[in-house]
């Protein structure tokens, strides 16, 4: 079965975000467990997780129905040691407050070599920063998101993440959510029938899918390889409506929540309907 989604607001605590799922038909979703643009965030009440639970409930959403996204401040990467301390304990901290709502994943950027440093030598870091942050918590998986590429991200790659993979201790507690908007842009066409199968295909090679633990579905707005993330809305963009049909009848993609980030909250109820709606 497909979980499609969108990545709804937590505006007033974390509880009221199965509340806004449910109201767009979603069956899965994402969310930020705090301010995404702030180092630090009170500590989650017993009361709020309550109600998270409750909600959850209500709203018919399982655990892994949800992959929380963690803040766009932490750079597991980063050159200078201080500054990746900081991000560390940061994202700690967020795979803590995952534990804490029962939820099995902690969505993240990689990180970024901010031109100081080579690739490889900022992939080592970020892996590194993982198996710390691993080693310190327990029960939520490490799910790392492919990017576009753009200024100096990492993970644009198939490569990268397969890096990274092989670099982490605890193999049960890793895993790769896909982009399509940062797919496409960091120069895997998914356009034709035949281009996706070969993209699909190489990811299969190169990560495998029993590591892919989620997806977020956006359209682009960039062309192929441009390695820019802007993403658009479904059938608005570079990608058309086409490769979202397959990949909602992609068997290998099942039981994972698909989680839109497009740019228009307001047809999010219409996106996840036209998705399940292209099911056969």
């Amino acid at each position: 079965m497909k979980r499609i989604g969108a990545h709804v607001s937590a505006a007033g605590g974390v509880q009221n975000a199965p509340l806004n799922a449910a109201k767009i038909g979603a069956k899965a979703f994402a969310l930020f467990t705090k301010n995404q643009r702030q180092w630090r965030a009170k500590a989650l009440t017993t009361e709020q997780i309550d109600q998270f639970h409750q909600n959850m409930e209500a709203g018919g959403f399982r655990a892994k129905d949800v992959l929380p996204h963690d803040s766009y401040l932490i750079n597991l990467g980063h050159p200078d040691a201080a500054a990746r301390e900081k991000s560390l304990d940061a994202f700690i901290d967020e795979l803590q407050r995952c534990r804490q709502l029962g939820l099995p994943y902690l969505n993240f950027h990689p990180g970024s070599h901010l031109r100081k440093i080579d690739e490889e030598a900022c992939l080592d870091l970020i892996a590194e920063s993982i198996n710390r942050a691993l080693d310190v918590t327990e029960g939520v998986t490490a799910v790392i998101e492919n990017t576009a590429g753009q200024g100096s991200n990492l993970g644009y790659r198939f490569e990268h993440l397969a890096h990274l993979i092989a670099r982490v201790e605890d193999k049960s507690r890793i895993g790769v959510c896909l982009d399509t908007c940062h797919t496409f842009t960091a120069g895997y066409d998914l356009r034709s029938r035949a281009s996706y199968d070969e993209t699909m295909a190489e990811f299969e090679r190169t990560v495998g899918f029993n590591y892919l633990c989620g997806m977020h579905l956006n359209d682009s707005k960039p062309d192929l390889g441009s390695r820019v993330d802007r993403h658009h809305s479904i059938g608005m963009g570079k990608l058309g409506v086409e490769p979202f049909r397959w990949i909602v009848n992609d068997d290998r993609i099942d039981e994972i929540p698909m989680v839109l980030e497009t740019i228009d909250a307001n047809l999010w109820a219409q996106e996840i309907e036209l998705l399940y709606s292209m099911i056969e």
